[in-house]
């Protein structure tokens, strides 16, 4: 399907979830994506009715960037607290999940004494802005907790409380701990019991803050009102179908004196002690391309007091609703993670990283015949990028973890189990490849 008229295509039953919803995204024909989890894939449908939006602000810029720009991320707040359990006066739009983060942890007032915790397996842009912290006055120290999956959430909950215990008993008197937790790790792909280690925070006076930047859209029932972290941020570029970058911030009323200053600040900031405008400031803080932040929006819009019939009838929560809602979605995304990744470990002869799938939403982990003596580099993994996707057309994230090799696989509404064998295939060429190439005599073996 070339035209996607948005009447026409509402009025269609969607086609079943494989490689018939292939035409609703703008893949090459002969690429095989098993790694939506990186950059999300935007559908046509939405990509389409953003260009549309595109066009409307270029017809008047000045009224659309004074005016109705306002009113809809209002909208947009409007629409996706309820998504995840919050207000809408807590929600804040921005790029990416590590603009959120780099937001929150720039505007922590740190001082000598302080500590961040953080995770071995915490995302690196994350774990690198928390050592450019430290490496500049006052520098806070860093505290990293070592997992390795697949340690159970019992585990982790366990080492996790013993750390923080640690933690707050070594830092001096008056000094602030701030814990840098993921919702689901990025590498490798499995969820944390997340809510369970805020709680450990809020009872040791330590700070949460949550990188979910691949929960919404892939995490059911999130309800933040009842979690209550500290902070807490999401890309909705990744699993709910915007188009990139976008990305929630939500900051609870009771940390906005917190936030004093968007990044960069914004024409609306103000010296402490007059009237907060965590929001205002967060509305505009520099001219941009705002058309991925409306990308979430349903299709009609109360705009100052009128029901608007937006170009963008078919955006992304629109185009989710149409597929059969959030719950069908992620049960295919989800079984067919747990399928594909089995059938992934069969034809490698390997294992998954989670056997039971108690640590998987729906990305799945599964070793690849690397040995485990090679350690990871920046030049093995560009080796292993460049050979998937330059001779192999198919892609899935490649790390090393707890002495192995792994592929991350993505399990998407497009995808099939034949994608996860062909992936196989491709492994079963490269690692022999990159064994020879770097140097180790023998694949390894399970």
């Amino acid at each position: 399907m070339n035209n996607f008229e948005l009447d026409e295509v509402c009025r269609t039953s969607p086609p079943p979830f494989g490689h018939a919803m292939l035409k609703y995204f703008g893949f090459d024909p002969k690429y095989v994506n098993l790694n939506n989890g990186s950059y999300g894939s935007v559908p046509l449908p939405v990509h389409a009715e953003c260009n549309k939006l595109t066009l409307d602000v270029e017809r008047n810029p000045d009224f659309h960037h004074r005016f109705t720009h306002y009113d809809m991320q209002a909208q947009v707040r409007q629409r996706v607290a309820p998504l995840i359990g919050a207000r809408a006066d807590e929600c804040v739009i921005v790029p990416n999940a590590t603009h959120g983060i780099n937001t929150v942890l720039r505007n922590i007032e740190w001082e000598n004494g302080d500590i961040i915790i953080d995770f071995n397996t915490t995302y690196g842009a994350v774990s690198r802005t928390a050592q450019y912290l430290s490496d500049r006055p006052p520098h806070p120290s860093i505290s990293t907790l070592t997992i390795n999956f697949p340690d159970t959430h019992a585990d982790m909950i366990s080492k996790f409380r013993a750390h923080v215990k640690s933690v707050v008993d070594s830092k001096p008197p008056g000094k602030r701990a701030v814990a840098l937790i993921d919702a689901i790790v990025a590498n490798p792909g499995v969820r944390l019991p997340w809510q369970e280690l805020v709680k450990i925070c809020k009872e040791a006076g330590v700070l949460s803050v949550i990188d979910a930047a691949h929960a919404i859209g892939q995490e059911l029932n999130i309800n933040l009102g009842e979690a209550q972290p500290d902070f807490w941020v999401s890309n909705c570029h990744k699993w709910l179908f915007s188009k990139r970058g976008c990305a929630v911030l939500y900051v609870p009323r009771r940390n906005q004196h917190l936030i004093k200053t968007s990044i960069p600040t914004s024409h609306s900031y103000v010296s402490p002690g007059n009237p907060p405008t965590f929001i205002e400031q967060f509305n505009w803080n520099g001219t941009m391309d705002f058309v991925p932040f409306y990308s979430v929006l349903p299709g009609e819009l109360i705009i100052r007091g009128m029901r608007v019939r937006l170009h963008a009838y078919l955006l992304a929560l629109r185009f989710r609703e149409w597929l059969g809602g959030e719950d069908k979605i992620n049960a295919y995304c989800h079984d067919l993670a747990i399928a594909g990744g089995k059938r992934l470990a069969e034809v490698l002869g390997t294992q998954v990283l989670d056997p039971d799938g108690s640590l998987t939403f729906n990305m799945v982990n599964v070793e690849i015949p690397l040995s485990g003596e090679i350690k990871w580099t920046p030049e093995i993994k560009n080796r292993f990028s460049e050979k998937l996707l330059k001779e192999h057309n198919v892609f899935a994230a490649t790390f090393y973890h707890n002495g192995k090799w792994w592929a991350r696989c993505s399990a998407q509404i497009y995808n099939e189990l034949s994608d996860f064998e062909f992936l196989g295939t491709a492994f079963l060429q490269i690692c022999p490849e990159i064994q020879q190439e770097f140097g180790v005599d023998s694949v390894a073996t399970v």
